[in-house]
């Protein structure tokens, strides 16, 4: 899928287009078709997916890859050993958020781009049965993003302390958290006062707007 008219086409198309089509329930054979053989093609050596077949594994990349393959129901394709050592290798043991590449720097925004994949995965392996309890640390994502991410001078939030705070990062580093408080078994750092809404991870959006647009469209929750 083409990002737009005359664009590139790279995996963030596929999830866009397949998770526009699923949650307005249109997606049919047609838009199935050879999607999940392009996905999944995009799967490196390393584990995780890149933009494009013979690409390095990134962290928005390998989200957008296994979110459309669990929206194409062939999340069975995924080689998810190897997936789940890339995905364990990006959280940071000293600052307890996520890098989004293999040698690089932590970023507020792979709060959701890495976290969300555990879930996912879960949920496609059947490894928890009504208890969706990701394999990370959530602790420390927790207090990576109140400690670190927050700017605290003109509000919202940001990449790393030393950045500035932007819409983009606002949103993914506020939807990491809630994936963060829901999804792991530990508890909500900073009590209640901190508690954000739960979120759909597959589309990152409030559960309460997911099942509004179920109930208009018709379709039936993934996750």
């Amino acid at each position: 899928f083409a990002l737009h008219i005359g664009g590139e086409a790279d995996i963030r198309g596929s999830y866009c287009a397949l998770a526009v089509a699923s949650i307005t329930n249109i997606l049919d054979d047609q838009l199935r078709k050879d999607a999940d053989s392009w996905v999944i093609s995009c799967q490196t050596y390393e584990g995780g997916f890149g933009g494009e077949r013979c690409c390095e594994a990134h962290g928005g990349y390998t989200f957008c890859g296994v979110a459309a393959l669990m929206l194409l129901g062939k999340s069975a394709l995924i080689h998810v050993p190897s997936l789940y050592r890339w995905l364990a290798q990006k959280q940071m043991k000293f600052e307890g958020g996520f890098q989004g590449r293999t040698n690089k720097l932590v970023d507020g925004c792979y709060s959701f781009w890495q976290a969300a994949v555990f879930p996912l995965l879960e949920v496609a392996q059947l490894t928890v049965e009504n208890n969706i309890s990701a394999s990370f640390d959530g602790k420390a994502l927790q207090e990576y993003i109140l400690v670190a991410c927050q700017d605290t001078e003109i509000g919202g939030l940001r990449d790393k302390p030393d950045k500035p705070s932007d819409l983009y990062h606002t949103c993914y580093v506020l939807s990491g958290l809630s994936v963060a408080q829901y999804y792991t078994a530990d508890n909500i750092v900073g009590g209640e006062i901190n508690r954000l809404a739960r979120l759909s991870p597959i589309y990152n959006i409030c559960e309460t707007a997911e099942r509004k647009a179920r109930e208009y469209f018709g379709k039936p929750k993934i996750i």
